[in-house]
């Protein structure tokens, strides 16, 4: 059966994973189209903001869809199976390293809209609050590291992140507030005035 390229943007996710297991490269760059952006900003935060090294972990995330695309069970969403793998091979680069203690940490620029709109101060004070909140993030342990990252950067729901980390949806709700209350603590000095 022969496709155009506007029926593969027609199809979900779960059928295009059925096609790249019958060799389909179209379904492949649908997919990719659709997902390379997400996970490549989720290992960016994920490697500490390394982007070379988030290039490679997308580039060898999509060779690991490809080639493991049959061990994909298409009763369940491919949004949580494809954000599992790329856990798993986050988890593994963070055994991968012998001293894990303190991830290092690169001065990266905000991203603002209306960064023209702001006064002087203002930008100094937001570039201030989001450096900090980068290193904060960069202290916290993996485990609560990720589940911040997917939550409130993926906006992914409690329910897909306990999947994805193999956990309940109470661990999940555990470790958020356990993550916030850490972050909040750090940061309280940017708490805005009433």
């Amino acid at each position: 059966m022969i496709m155009n390229i506007n029926s593969y943007q027609q199809l979900t996710d779960e059928k295009l994973v059925l096609l790249i297991t019958r060799g389909d490269d179209k379904a492949c760059a649908e997919l990719y189209g659709r997902y390379s952006h997400r996970m490549l900003m989720y290992f960016f935060r994920m490697l500490n903001y390394n982007e070379e090294k988030a290039q490679d972990f997308l580039h060898d995330l999509f060779v690991k869809v490809i080639e493991k695309s049959s061990l994909f069970d298409g009763e369940k969403r491919f949004s949580t199976w494809i954000y599992s793998v790329a856990s798993n091979m986050c988890k593994n680069e963070y055994r991968s390293r012998e001293v894990r203690k303190i991830l290092a940490y690169t001065d990266q620029p905000i991203d603002t809209e209306d960064e023209a709109a702001y006064r002087v101060e203002d930008m100094l004070q937001m570039r201030q609050f989001s450096d900090c909140l980068k290193e904060e993030l960069s202290l916290l342990n993996e485990i609560h590291r990720e589940v911040i990252i997917l939550r409130y950067q993926e906006e992914l729901s409690i329910k897909e992140i306990g999947e994805i980390m193999s956990c309940s949806e109470g661990t999940i709700k555990s470790r958020i507030f356990y993550a916030l209350k850490k972050l909040a603590s750090c940061l309280k000095a940017f708490k805005p005035e009433p």
